[in-house]
C-alpha cells in the first residue's frame, strides 16, 4: 500500500463523466464533480431525469445513446449485486471513443475481474473505493481515504485528471492492489457492518444510563443500518476474505463465552467450598 500524490506531475482538465447507476452515492459524488467544473451525464435503471435536470446533468434512459455521448470517463456506480448484469448487457459497440472505465464499488477483486473480462483490451480500467459516503463526507472529504488501483491504464492524462477530483478535495490517496483492499476491508468495513447488523437484530436502544461507549455502539448501529442490505450482502458474497472474518468473529464470541462460563464455574465452586 502506498499513500501518494497520484497526479501532481500532469495538468488536470475538465472531464466529461458518464455515470452508470445514479443512486444516493452517485448523486453525492456528482455534486462535487459539478462543483469542480466537470460535465456529467447519467443513466440508471430508475428515472432520475428530474433530479438530473435540477443538477445540470444530462440524463439518458437509453444506455446505447448514453454510451454514444463521447464521455472521457464511464463511472460505474451500480450496486455490487447488479454489476455483472449491468456490464454484460451494456451495448459497448455504441462507444464512439475509448473512455476510461472506473468503478467505485466497496469490493475490488470482483469488479476488477468482471471489467477485465467484459471490456475490450483497448479500454482502460481504474478500480477505486472512496471509503466514505454521504454521511461521513457531508462536511467535506479532507483526510478521508480514497483507494485506487491502475488496473489497465494507457491514457495516463485522463486517469490522472480523474484522480485529481479526489486529491483536490483533500482525500488521503491510497494506491493498493484490489486483493490487498479486500483483505483489509474484510477486517474493517465488513466487520463494522456485521457488528452493526447484530446490534440491530438485538434491538439495542439508548437508555437513561447510556455510557459514552454504549452511545458509540448505538451510533454504529444507526449508521450501519442507513446502508442497504444489498450492500451488506455484497460485502460478504463478493469478498473472498469476508467468510474467514465471519468465522473469526464466531470463534472469538465462543472464546469470550467460554471464558465467562469458566469464571462463573470457578466462582460457584469457590462459594460452595465456603459452606
Amino acid at each position: 500500500m502506498a499513500v501518494s500524490s497520484s497526479s501532481s506531475s500532469s495538468p488536470s482538465r475538465n472531464l466529461k463523466i458518464g455515470i452508470v447507476g445514479f443512486g444516493p452515492f452517485a448523486q453525492f459524488l456528482a455534486k462535487i464533480m459539478i462543483k469542480q467544473g466537470h460535465t456529467l451525464r447519467a443513466t440508471s435503471r430508475s428515472d432520475h431525469s428530474s433530479l438530473c435536470q435540477d443538477l445540470g446533468i444530462s440524463f439518458f434512459r437509453d444506455t446505447g445513446t448514453f454510451l454514444e455521448a463521447n464521455n472521457d470517463v464511464i463511472l460505474i456506480c451500480t450496486s455490487i449485486l447488479s454489476l455483472s448484469k449491468v456490464l454484460n448487457t451494456m451495448p459497448l459497440h455504441c462507444l464512439k471513443r475509448s473512455p476510461l472505465f472506473v468503478d467505485v464499488l466497496s469490493v475490488k477483486e470482483y469488479p476488477r475481474d468482471i471489467l477485465l473480462k467484459v471490456l475490450p483490451e483497448e479500454l482502460d480500467v481504474l478500480c477505486t473505493h472512496p471509503m466514505f459516503g454521504p454521511e461521513s463526507g457531508k462536511n467535506g472529504w479532507k483526510d478521508l481515504a480514497f483507494m485506487y488501483e491502475r488496473v489497465r491504464i494507457k491514457d495516463e492524462a485522463t486517469c490522472s485528471s480523474f484522480l485529481r477530483i479526489f486529491e483536490t478535495e483533500g482525500c488521503r490517496m491510497l494506491e493498493m492492489s484490489c486483493e490487498e483492499h479486500d483483505m483489509v476491508a474484510a477486517r474493517s468495513q465488513f466487520l463494522t457492518h456485521t457488528i452493526g447488523r447484530i446490534l440491530s437484530e438485538m434491538e439495542v436502544k439508548p437508555t437513561s444510563m447510556s455510557t459514552k461507549g454504549f452511545e458509540t455502539l448505538i451510533h454504529l448501529k444507526e449508521s450501519t443500518m442507513k446502508d442497504s442490505s444489498d450492500l451488506f450482502s455484497g460485502l460478504f458474497v463478493y469478498n473472498r476474505f469476508a467468510k474467514q472474518e465471519l468465522k473469526n468473529l464466531e470463534l472469538s464470541l465462543e472464546k469470550v463465552k467460554q471464558m465467562l462460563q469458566d469464571k462463573m464455574t470457578e466462582e460457584q465452586n469457590l462459594n460452595e467450598s465456603k459452606f
